[in-house]
């Protein structure tokens, strides 16, 4: 999710994302100091699309199409190897990046109304690590993350989350083929 908009999540906004528990022995604690959207109850993921349709707009029709979307893509396996950033921002980078791109498609070719970021940013599958820090800050994090590296990952599902107000709460998950 977006660097500038993890301290604005409204009730009601949703993210498709996909679950890496797989990262969580290596980024968990990095991620609870520096990232806010980890504090708010999102597990380290890469994001499909933030923000997606207002979770009144999310009813069993919504659900059974994204059944459909994510069914017609294959599972993949994933690795990160190294990370990245924008700037206030140190994330893992995905690869293959490839087929994360194709899931966001799928999803705006359905729903072209929900650009990524609400069209502000071109989106660029990642792993946040930390955001909102300075260059000093992402270097220690960088250099503590190193030696965990890399890290690979099987990507079987698309979630659906959901903000309560004041936390995001899984609400579906959506299987891969």
């Amino acid at each position: 999710m977006a660097a500038d908009t993890s301290d604005r999540f409204v009730k009601g906004q949703t993210a498709l994302v996909v679950p890496v528990p797989e990262a969580d022995p290596v980024v968990r604690g990095w991620r609870e100091r520096y990232d806010p959207a980890a504090r708010a109850g999102v597990p380290a993921h890469v994001t499909v699309l933030f923000p997606f349709l207002h979770a009144s707009l999310v009813d069993d029709r919504t659900c059974a199409a994204l059944d459909e979307i994510f069914g017609r893509h294959p599972s993949f396996d994933v690795r990160f190897e190294e990370c990245g950033r924008f700037p206030g921002v140190l994330y893992l980078a995905p690869v293959p990046e490839t087929p994360f791109r194709r899931l966001t498609e799928a999803v705006v070719d359905r729903w072209p109304e929900t650009p990524p970021y609400g069209g502000k940013y071109d989106p660029h599958p990642h792993l946040t690590i930390a955001q909102g820090q300075d260059d000093t800050v992402l270097d220690e994090v960088e250099a503590g993350l190193r030696p965990g590296l890399p890290l690979s990952a099987r990507v079987p599902t698309v979630d659906l989350v959901v903000h309560s107000g004041t936390e995001w709460q899984h609400r579906a998950s959506f299987a891969l083929r």
